[in-house]
């Protein structure tokens, strides 16, 4: 905190005042700090995941990824020069700390959340350990909560949202689209919002510019690689996957032409959703280190929404147990596969990375982190850091049974609560994020986290706000006797 006094430097009783005013923050704070310097001590390097070499080629030589956008690559593409995996680790560890900083000081002093409330919103974020094992992770997924979550505090920032503000936060949503496309919607939201609080059209037009900006500058540039003007060539793929976990060839006959994409296997015993647009065997063809070709991507778009269309009450279904029952059970299964959720572990031994399968974009997963790192990058696990690591997360995290009832107090909060407004803009963008990848894709656990301080920081702002009787009441001044005229 700075001092009142420009240019001099806070007093350091004012600083322990500081502590102590918010030693309960302060006490979360020093332990996810902490934790995640004995997480760096414990696993040098990275950690891995199969889409972190598809990253690494987009950073070393920078192409529109047709599986995935290519935001999170171009990011690792800025740091290359310094050849570090440990500089990114580094960066993904102290950036999400730095949004909890910035979260707490905005609900205390803008959005007058007590303070234990506002320590209780942040502490998933800075103690749950399979947030602080995905910052580990060579993934998009840091980066992308950094950008939703920042552009969602600017814009509930109290006072008028002025062009300026909304050019900021279109540019965040924009940057956040072309790391995730779950980040799109996210644009609606925004806009609903400014609705509610009547805001004047030179804040619409900022907004619009700033966030189709990034977005139309990167689908021109995938069109000029892959022909089509889009962020990704896998939307139809993805939603044949999410499809292929009830479509029935045998109750309904598919066009001729889509027969070929029946998925393998009876209904009710398949692979994950995901798992079978990836798996050996796959209608689609999959093959390490190739593109889907663009017949293929509008040929699955074609049959999921045929199936769709023919079982809609199963793919409800399907949606409905991906997002309600997967995502809030208390303990987590091995789902989509035992080896992808075994990814979201702190892990007991080197990650044996199969450093020959081909990488799209040229070279394999050996060449792209040789490139990239100036070497091989070797994995090393030391103990007991890494041990302590370890049974911390066997301990502590926030089961998917506490973010429901999260989420149940914000809704309920936006009922009977002040400051609807605020609280449905971070409740809507928690369930967004929690929503789409089921009824686009598959369910996936890491998906939950970046939701999670949306739906808290909802929860907080509700009902931790400090009512007008639990503020400081200041006596009004006495007045003074008028003054009274000569004689009287």
């Amino acid at each position: 905190m700075l001092s009142p006094l420009a240019g001099r430097r806070p007093k350091p009783g004012a600083v322990l005042g500081v502590i102590r005013a918010h030693w309960i923050f302060a006490l979360v704070l020093l332990a996810g700090a902490a934790l995640r310097v004995v997480a760096m001590l414990g696993f040098r390097s990275v950690l891995w995941f199969n889409d972190s070499y598809d990253f690494l080629a987009i950073a070393n030589d920078p192409f529109p990824h047709p599986l995935r956008p290519s935001g999170y690559g171009l990011f690792l593409w800025v740091l290359k020069p310094f050849h570090s995996l440990l500089l990114v680790t580094t960066i993904h560890h102290a950036a999400i700390v730095g949004l909890a900083v910035v979260g707490y000081r905005m609900l205390v002093r803008d959005f007058d959340v007590r303070r234990g409330w506002a320590a209780l919103a942040v502490a998933p974020l800075l103690l749950d350990s399979f947030q602080i094992e995905l910052e580990h992770l060579l993934l998009s997924d840091t980066l992308f909560t950094v950008l939703v979550f920042g552009a969602m505090l600017m814009l509930a920032k109290p006072g008028a949202t002025g062009w300026r503000r909304a050019a900021v936060v279109g540019l965040l949503l924009g940057f956040a689209a072309v790391t995730r496309t779950v980040g799109a919607p996210l644009f609606l939201i925004v806009v609903l919002y400014l609705l509610v609080r009547r805001t004047r059209w030179p804040v619409y037009a900022a907004l619009a510019v700033t966030f189709f900006a990034p977005v139309v500058a990167y689908a021109t540039w995938y069109q000029q690689e892959h022909g089509r003007f889009a962020l990704t060539g896998t939307d139809g793929v993805f939603l044949w996957g999410r499809a292929a976990a009830f479509a029935d060839c045998d109750a309904f006959t598919p066009p001729p032409d889509l027969a070929r994409l029946c998925p393998n296997g009876k209904k009710g015993e398949r692979l994950a959703s995901s798992h079978q647009i990836w798996h050996e065997d796959s209608p689609l063809g999959w093959t390490n280190g190739e593109a889907f070709d663009e017949k293929t991507n509008e040929d699955a778009q074609r049959f999921a929404l045929w199936a769709i269309r023919n079982q809609p009450l199963d793919y409800v279904r399907v949606v409905a147990y991906d997002f309600f029952v997967r995502t809030f059970s208390w303990n987590r299964s091995q789902y989509p596969t035992i080896g992808t959720e075994a990814r979201y572990h702190f892990p007991t031994k080197p990650d044996e990375r199969k450093p020959d399968l081909p990488v799209l974009g040229g070279g394999d997963r050996r060449s792209v982190v040789d490139e990239y790192a100036h070497g091989a990058a070797p994995q090393h696990i030391v103990d007991p850091y890494a041990g302590f690591m370890r049974g911390y997360q066997e301990r502590v995290r926030v089961p998917g049974t506490v973010l429901g009832i999260v989420l149940l107090a914000g809704a309920a909060g936006i009922v009977w609560r002040p400051a609807r407004a605020r609280t449905a803009l971070f409740w809507v963008s928690a369930v967004t994020l929690l929503a789409v990848p089921p009824v686009t894709v598959d369910f996936d656990y890491r998906y939950i986290l970046p939701a999670m301080p949306f739906a808290c920081f909802a929860a907080a702002m509700a009902w931790g706000r400090r009512m007008p009787s639990d503020r400081t009441f200041k006596a009004p001044e006495e007045k003074r006797p008028e003054p009274q005229p000569a004689g009287a």
